[in-house]
């Protein structure tokens, strides 16, 4: 909902004089919150309002990126995608210490294996375990009796004003975030083009270069990749830079790599992030058959 009023604030300041009225959907992941995200699958939190457009029961559904399908349905469209809030993940834990000086066998908690991988590549003592639920669901677990802490995104943490909340924040080359974190997207049917026109005033030119290149990267490893990946993309004046990793459920191998090219290019961005991955042991945890990934 504070992503939703975000998106909304920003149309009524481009359009203080067209009328917008807020529906809510419950979506998957809301209605089953102790189900893992794994096993709810790709899409958890967009399917019941992408249904919802098709139907005519709503006409712009606002999503957070990270959450969305490498590819819509058809007659669905991204029609903008707004400023991008700081991508990067957080610690959050009942001592208020960072990563480095969490005692032997903390409990950390996390329900992305993105996020796993890369805690037991930094510290393999961890046991690191599964948490489900909003914001303020996963504080209270962090210091709780079954954890020591969790790993959040610091964009949530923000729009909820908890960022005082954070232990540390990863650097994006300590805990690279998913593709897309920390931006919104304006989801509307593809042959609304008054709607189009509206929503594209919102849209942030250099958020929608970097995150069209992480998304490009995730689609070309199968976009509903399994493997623990992830994948950040930055501009500077006309270059983009993309680094991304593919890494090991354990942790215990995480393939880093960095390609630039372009900002007006971000597919050929990610082209080559892909090849560069793919020359490296990376590819066996995209296609373990060993066949053409």
């Amino acid at each position: 909902m504070r992503q939703t009023h975000e998106a909304l604030a920003q149309l009524q300041a481009a359009f203080p004089n067209v009328p917008f009225r807020l529906a809510t959907v419950a979506v998957g992941g809301d209605l089953h919150p102790e189900t893992p995200i794994v096993r709810l699958g790709v899409g958890a939190f967009v399917k019941e309002l992408e249904v919802a457009l098709l139907r005519h029961e709503i006409d712009l559904a606002v999503h957070s990126l990270k959450d969305m399908p490498t590819s819509q349905p058809d007659g669905l469209v991204i029609a903008a995608v707004t400023r991008r809030e700081d991508p990067r993940d957080v610690l959050v834990d009942r001592w208020d210490l960072p990563l480095d000086r969490l005692p032997t066998g903390a409990r950390i908690g996390t329900g992305s294996p993105r996020r796993a991988a890369q805690l037991l590549h930094l510290r393999p003592d961890l046991n690191v375990a599964p948490v489900r639920g909003n914001v303020a669901t996963r504080l209270a677990k962090a210091r709780g009796n079954d954890l020591d802490g969790v790993v959040v995104a610091l964009a949530g943490l923000r729009r909820l004003g908890l960022e005082k909340e954070a232990a540390q924040v990863f650097a994006p080359e300590t805990m690279l975030p998913a593709p897309g974190q920390g931006a919104l997207a304006l989801e509307i049917r593809q042959d609304d083009k008054e709607l189009a026109e509206i929503a594209g005033r919102i849209q942030d030119a250099a958020t929608a270069a970097s995150v069209l290149a992480e998304r490009a990267l995730l689609a070309h490893l199968g976009g509903g990749c399994r493997a623990p990946f992830g994948a950040y993309a930055s501009l500077s004046g006309d270059t983009l830079t993309i680094t991304a990793m593919l890494a090991e459920e354990d942790g215990k191998h995480i393939y880093h790599v960095t390609a630039r090219g372009s900002a007006s290019n971000p597919e050929a961005v990610a082209q080559e992030a892909y090849r560069k991955l793919m020359e490296t042991n990376a590819a066996r945890l995209v296609n373990p058959t060993g066949g053409a990934p």
